[in-house]
């Protein structure tokens, strides 16, 4: 099997139109018909809805929890307007940001790992489990999830879906599209090491 990957040279929110339509064409070609979204304002939200109004295309839309920055950033009006056109929106707990509930580091080790893809692929896994959490995706259920740097959307994944209590369940079975740079910043560029023949180990050495 071949399929293509779409590398962002930058992350950000100037790839979320690819994003989405990389996303929703994927969808089409496996038959998916949900696609989790992080939409922090509602901004990726009304962008995606309006694109793929012909798609046939349900969207469960997760924005930041209540409390987890001052105020609420997703606009309640707009809740509204998606459920009318069939989409849901789901404020659930983001369990990569509950140390302080657990007194732990797991959660934000599990973040950074993630982050080491992107950082849109720690919100895409984050995001996976709050929807199958809050019951919107059945575990096992074949999803495609599209989160994203900041704002705006820049990465998109298929993926097997689960709840949090079965992490082992959950599977990205393809990447779609995703910046090249990282949370941490972008690939360093690294010299091709100088190693004199003397050093070299045996195995490289020709006969």
């Amino acid at each position: 099997m071949e399929e293509k990957i779409v590398y962002f040279e930058t992350p950000g929110k100037d790839n979320t139109e690819a994003t989405l339509q990389l996303a929703a064409e994927r969808a089409r070609s496996r038959g998916i018909k949900k696609v989790i979204l992080a939409s922090t304002t509602g901004e990726t939200a009304r962008t995606a809805a309006k694109l793929w109004a012909k798609n046939g295309l349900k969207i469960i839309v997760i924005p930041h929890q209540y409390g987890f920055m001052t105020g609420q950033r997703f606009p309640a009006e707009l809740v509204s307007q998606l459920a009318e056109q069939g989409h849901t929106v789901h404020f659930g707990t983001m369990l990569f940001h509950t140390e302080n509930l657990y007194g732990m580091d797991t959660p934000r080790v599990m973040a950074n790992l993630l982050r080491t893809f992107c950082q849109g692929m720690k919100v895409c896994v984050e995001i996976i489990f709050m929807a199958t959490d809050g019951g919107y995706v059945a575990p096992g259920e074949e999803v495609v999830v599209v989160a994203g740097s900041g704002r705006g959307s820049d990465t998109a994944v298929v993926a097997i879906a689960a709840p949090s209590t079965r992490l082992a369940d959950l599977h990205i079975t393809e990447i779609i599209c995703k910046p090249l740079q990282t949370k941490q910043g972008p690939p360093p560029q690294m010299p091709p090491p100088q190693i004199s023949p003397e050093q070299m180990p045996p195995i490289w050495k020709k006969p």
